[in-house]
């Protein structure tokens, strides 16, 4: 293990077998983000669509939102390790 001069290093960060568990884990909190985010635009664009029978402006516009905040929220998570 080589340290970068200038930053210390956490013993919590690294697990006794060298493997990434932590690294691992903020893939699969990534994935279930992107998922749930955009099946929360889905479900309400449906909804909107078949409340103001709009089909298939509800959806799509669900989408694209759920999109954006699945973006938005995975940038921030990214963040974090940067």
């Amino acid at each position: 293990m080589s340290e970068q001069p200038g930053r210390a290093v956490d013993p919590k960060k690294e697990s006794p077998d060298g493997s990434d568990l932590p690294g691992v884990a903020a893939f699969a909190v990534m994935g279930t983000t992107i998922a749930s985010c955009l099946a929360v635009g889905v479900l309400l664009g449906l909804w909107v669509d078949h409340e103001l029978h709009s089909a298939p402006a509800g959806l799509l516009i669900g989408i694209v939102l759920g999109t954006v905040a699945a973006v938005v929220s995975v940038v921030k998570q990214v963040r974090r390790f940067l």
